[in-house]
């Protein structure tokens, strides 16, 4: 068993700094129990000495593994499905694939969809995952799949099932019941939950209130669409007559728990009565253009605003997203230095807010758990704290992830799955997948 990740530059989180340092990871029953720092010089002049129980990251970046804050594992299986209807808008994009898939779904269809989901997470350093489920009308049971699914591969998880008053009464209180049984039956150690809904457009009142008084009494948050598109404020305006933030700080769903996904329609004053919960907005770039929703306004939203990445079911990579920021920043002005200020905040944001849920996250120091992921990068210029972020964003952000390993153990090595069947998996996968495309095909 190796005990020992050596020739590394590890990136370490000290005092709100990355502060990378080459040397040795050494660890032990799950936890780091040194940094060995290590004279780069020597090693570049050095011979390879193979160690026992040692691997060699041969010169490579160490960072803390990625999280992905909305995730949807239930999209899955949508690549090539036969959509007919319109997909013009972002409305007709919703009811003519989403709402038309996620009816589809049992419950083999979301144990394949996690597989798939947990092996593209691992290949992209993901071990820990926020996810907003969806499958209206095999609610009951679903999150447990998901859990087992995900706990399987060694993953660390936060789930929900998003409720929603558009299949009717009944199908919105087993969503609810799901919800409530979960996070009172099936958290543990590796697997936490939030309360799902869908998007105030599609929750009535009645809805939101139920959950409030749920969540009231077990310090548990929301995982929530917000304003991702117009069409959220246009029709929560004309059917309930208050805007989407509104309605949710009027329920008292707000609280530093709680993910809004996207946020992307809503002005400066919007984002300011966010802050004073302390709720963090999960940007989704890469889903946004997709679905032509437009992007944020970046130069409106305040500094103190919580941050957080996710990739909306359409891939397993929260990492280019937030490289995708940056660029979006960069293209609407804001000079270089704002923009590395910002995404060192976003990377920053990461710990602090999956540390509300997993208090034993790691930060690569002595005493931190031994989860950490190595790129295949090799810096091709010295690394340090003054110049981390240049690294990270053309050089760390353009590579793959070499290996994971998580409590001491390899999910990945060398680019290869550990422990893990993957052509069994992909061959279940493509099972179900054909089951759902001949499903979605008749409907």
């Amino acid at each position: 068993m190796i005990t020992k990740v050596t020739n590394a530059w590890i990136c370490r989180v000290n005092n709100g700094e990355v502060v990378p340092v080459f040397g040795d990871i050494i660890f032990n029953n799950a936890k780091i129990t040194k940094i060995a720092r290590k004279s780069f010089k020597n090693y570049l002049v050095s011979k390879t000495n193979k160690e026992p129980q040692t691997f060699d990251a041969a010169g490579s970046v160490v960072t803390i593994p990625n999280v992905n804050f909305h995730e949807h594992i239930y999209s899955r299986l949508a690549k090539g499905l036969p959509v007919c209807g319109k997909t013009d808008n972002f409305y007709s994009i919703l009811d003519n694939i989403w709402w038309k898939l996620d009816k589809s779904l049992d419950h083999d269809m979301t144990h394949a969809s996690a597989e798939l989901a947990a092996i593209e997470s691992i290949k992209n350093g993901v071990t820990y995952i926020f996810d907003h489920h969806a499958s209206p009308l095999n609610a009951k049971g679903s999150l447990g799949i998901l859990a087992e699914a995900l706990a399987s591969f060694k993953l660390r998880s936060v789930l929900t099932h998003e409720t929603s008053d558009r299949n009717g009464e009944k199908y919105t209180n087993e969503s609810l019941d799901e919800n409530r049984d979960f996070f009172l039956n099936h958290v543990d150690d590796d697997t936490k939950a939030l309360f799902g809904l869908h998007a105030p457009f599609t929750v009535s009142d009645n809805t939101l209130e139920a959950t409030h008084k749920f969540i009231k009494d077990y310090d548990l948050g929301i995982h929530i669409h917000l304003c991702e598109d117009e069409t959220d404020r246009n029709l929560s305006m004309k059917q309930y007559g208050n805007d989407p933030l509104t309605r949710l700080i009027k329920h008292k769903l707000l609280d530093d728990k709680s993910i809004l996904a996207h946020a992307v329609h809503m002005s400066r004053n919007e984002y300011k009565r966010i802050i004073k919960y302390g709720s963090a907005v999960a940007i989704n770039i890469d889903s946004n253009l997709n679905n032509s929703v437009g992007i944020h306004n970046f130069k409106i939203i305040p500094d103190e605003l919580m941050i957080v990445c996710g990739t909306d079911g359409m891939h397993a990579n929260p990492v280019r997203t937030l490289k995708n920021i940056f660029l979006l920043m960069r293209n609407s002005g804001i000079s270089s230095d704002k923009a590395f200020s910002e995404i060192q905040k976003i990377y920053l944001n990461q710990i602090n807010f999956v540390k509300r849920f997993f208090k034993d996250y790691g930060s690569l120091n002595k005493n931190d758990r031994s989860d950490f992921i190595i790129w295949d990068y090799s810096p091709p210029t010295p690394i340090n704290k003054d110049n981390f972020w240049g690294h990270y964003i053309y050089g760390i952000t353009e590579s793959s992830v070499h290996s994971v390993i998580r409590s001491g153990r390899f999910l990945m090595k060398n680019k290869k799955l550990v422990g893990i069947n993957e052509q069994q998996h992909m061959k279940n996968i493509y099972k179900q997948g054909q089951r759902l495309f001949e499903k979605f095909k008749r409907q």
